[in-house]
Order: C-alpha cells, then structure tokens, then sequence
C-alpha cells in the first residue's frame, strides 16, 4: 500500500473556543500520537478530508502527513479515530496514529463475499456474523478487503476465520475460531421466527388470530 500525502498544520491552542474558530475557518483540530512519540496538536482541512475519505477508509488508509510549522520528516500515520456532529455531520477531532514502518499494526479489515452461494440457490439465507475481522500486518501491506468465495458452501455450512484466504505477512491476532458467515435453511428461519413472535406476546396477551376465533365461537 502507498502513502497518500495530506497536509497539516501545527497548533498551539486548545478548547472549545479555538476549536470553532477553527471549524468556522472550514478546518478542524487533530492529534498526531505514536508509540514512541509524544503528541503533536495539529489543524486539517476538513473539505481535504472529505475529499480524501471518498476513496479512502479510516483505520485502513496510510497517510504520510506533510506538517506545516513542524519539524523532522513527514510521519507515516492512519486514522485511528474521527468524531462528526452527529447531526450536521461536521468533523469535529481527528487522531492520528503514527506507524513504525517495521512494525505490524493491527486494523480492521472488511470482508467480502464473492461467487453464487449453492447453499442460497437452493433455497437457503446467507447469514453474515463478521463484516470485518482484526488483521496483523505491516502497514504496507494493509489489505483493501479479505474476499471470501462463498461458491461452495452448502445449507448448513459456515466459514471460519482460520478459512479466510491470507497473503503472506498477514495474520489473525485472535487464538478462537469464531464463525464469519452461515448458509441456514429456509425452514430452520421460519421456525426461528415463529419463536421470535411468541416470545413477543406479552404473559396474558390473546394472540389476533386467537381472538378472532373466540369471536367466531
């Protein structure tokens, strides 16, 4: 994976106060951190980072920022954290996270499905439990996606996390095996939601279908 250069600027002030004025400049107050380094107080773009999260996604993308009014190199960094307006949408913090180069991180990757399932075609549901599974790996080779070919798997399978398909360098930081997807059967479903609604009615509650009857009688 490539660095994407993004530009930031250093800050020196801290609080709400500067923090609006800030937003009403059309830009947004940030954090760069690592694990060996301490705290840089930063400034983006929020219109940049808008643009940039278009094709990119947090957690995932490798950053190499550019820092006006810093000193040193640029910083190999990803988005660890990004706090919005939940009603405007507006980006109110950025944290960043400095990588080491030569060390593997740990990011969450999605998941994928490719292929027609057999077990759908015969009329099963395809079940997904995991959008997205936690990968060790150096940041340069942070996946896009980890495609799962669901082609074969039959009413009654499941895909496991030790089925994912790895490139070299890539690996699970979990010891359990826990279930991603699962191919159930139509009648199996059925049943499931029949339990669903019983377990709805309330201690007492007279079913409508029930009720109708009564009144017939």
């Amino acid at each position: 994976m490539d660095l994407i250069d993004f530009n930031v600027k250093t800050r020196t002030t801290q609080g709400d106060g500067p923090a609006k004025a800030l937003r009403r400049e059309g830009c947004a107050p940030a954090v760069v951190y690592g694990r060996k380094t301490e705290p840089v107080m930063l400034s983006i773009n929020s219109h940049a980072m808008e643009q940039l999260l278009k094709t990119a996604s947090i957690g995932q993308t490798l950053l190499n920022l550019q820092i006006e009014g810093g000193s040193g190199a640029p910083k190999p960094a990803i988005i660890k954290e990004m706090q919005r307006n939940v009603l405007t949408g507006e980006i109110l913090h950025v944290d960043f996270y400095e990588v080491d180069m030569n060390r593997k991180i740990t990011v969450q990757i999605p998941i994928v499905t490719t292929g027609k399932c057999k077990g759908v075609e015969m009329g099963g549901m395809l079940q997904i439990i995991r959008r997205e599974v936690d990968v060790l790996c150096y940041p340069n080779q942070i996946p896009d996606e980890l495609a799962v070919d669901i082609t074969d798997i039959d009413v009654g399978e499941s895909v496991h996390v030790e089925d994912l398909p790895l490139a070299e360098g890539l690996e699970i930081p979990h010891e359990a095996n826990f279930t991603l997807l699962t191919v159930l059967a139509a009648k199996a479903e059925e049943e499931e939601v029949e339990e669903e609604e019983g377990e709805e009615l309330a201690e007492g509650e007279v079913a409508p279908d029930a009720e109708a009857e009564a009144e017939a009688e």
